[in-house]
């Protein structure tokens, strides 16, 4: 075998009988330096496509050669993958505390502040992000540490960030309810979106709301700021963070999840971990919104729903969305609504059940999109 690969199992959760819930942590050196991966799958249960993409991976990554270090975590949150009703997986939230999944982890902008007190205009981008990767993992086991406690979600997320803090690239594979591929990209790693194969790229700002791939890049965000303008520097720390949204939950395709791979694969070729790759980045159409141009279509009315638009499809003002059937009106023309396109749109994603509740999410929509150049 070209790479060592190194597996061992980490706990993220006890469950009530005290029995400890583990995860398993896949770790590919290669012979040469190099920077290192995180990558992560399935931290919401239902969330399940990227455990079969990380198998792809795994399959491609021991006989191709790295420069650098890789980890895979497939499955990262067995607690979310095991909430079943009936046949529905209703791993979004903590069942206990009602959090998101993908909302504890952790970054203090003012942690980032008084670390840069620390730094004088003559120490190296080396020492700065060694030094900067201990402050972040002793402020992180502090709150792990915290003798109040904290929220199983929270305690999930922080052992996982511990796990993503020295990687100078972080993935994190999700899905959406009924959806179409796209990634999230935060606005200075621009360039990386014709890296991945991704034909809808949403724009992030440098805005913590408590996904890993904000807790990754909003630290280095916050830090290279605050020294290039203050010391008049030009630093770079290459560390990299996206979401990356690979179709539908509750659905494994193996031949789907090998195309998602190869697009990772075609990521990790450009950033140079793998010399000998001839996986390149497809020539393709690819879109782009700002985050506050992603907007989400609310139903003003409860009632089943005929979803009309597809996610990825080009959607005009005015053309029909949504059909919403009132059960109590079924006699008279107040048995349905339309719910039109209010401009021009692509639906990335949409609800997945026909029965919803007046102020359901219905849609999340590209608005005020453009095409990216040198696609």
């Amino acid at each position: 075998m070209l790479n060592h690969v190194n597996k061992h199992h980490i706990r993220v959760a006890q469950n009530a009988s005290g029995r400890s819930m583990n995860v398993p942590v896949y770790h590919i050196k290669g012979q040469r330096p190099g920077p290192k991966v995180y990558i992560q799958s399935s931290i919401h249960g239902a969330e399940v496509q990227g455990n079969v993409v990380i198998y792809h991976l795994i399959q491609w990554l021991q006989s191709l050669p790295i420069c650098g270090e890789i980890t895979l975590v497939p499955n990262c949150n067995p607690v979310g993958t095991n909430i079943k009703a009936g046949e529905y997986t209703l791993g979004r939230f903590d069942p206990v505390n009602g959090t998101n999944w993908n909302r504890g982890y952790h970054y203090d902008a003012a942690q980032v502040m008084a670390f840069a007190d620390t730094v004088t205009a003559e120490e190296s981008t080396a020492s700065i992000k060694q030094r900067f990767r201990e402050h972040l993992a002793k402020a992180i086991s502090d709150k792990l540490a915290s003798p109040w406690g904290l929220g199983l979600a929270q305690q999930l997320n922080l052992r996982l960030q511990q796990l993503a803090l020295d990687a100078d690239y972080v993935l994190d594979l999700h899905n959406g309810p009924v959806s179409t591929r796209h990634i999230y990209i935060p606005e200075y790693a621009r360039e990386s979106a014709t890296a991945f194969n991704f034909p809808h790229c949403i724009f992030i700002p440098n805005v913590f709301a408590g996904a890993l791939d904000e807790a990754t890049f909003c630290p280095w965000w916050t830090l290279t700021e605050i020294l290039n303008q203050r010391d008049n520097r030009d630093l770079e720390f290459g560390v990299e963070a996206f979401t990356l949204e690979m179709g539908s939950q509750e659905v494994i395709d193996f031949t789907e999840g090998e195309i998602d791979a190869k697009s990772i694969l075609s990521y990790l070729t450009v950033k140079g971990l793998l010399p000998e790759s001839q996986i390149q980045p497809l020539t393709m159409p690819r879109i782009g919104v700002m985050l506050k141009d992603y907007k989400t279509l609310f139903t003003s009315w409860g009632g089943m729903v005929e979803y009309c638009a597809k996610p990825g499809e080009h959607i005009k003002q005015g053309a029909l969305l949504a059909r919403v059937l009132n059960i109590d009106e079924l006699d008279n023309d107040k048995g349905s609504h339309d719910i039109l396109a209010p401009c021009d749109l692509i639906p990335m994603l949409h609800f997945p059940s026909a029965s919803v509740l007046s102020g359901t999410q219905l849609y999340k929509c590209f608005t005020n999109y453009f095409e990216l150049t040198g696609a």
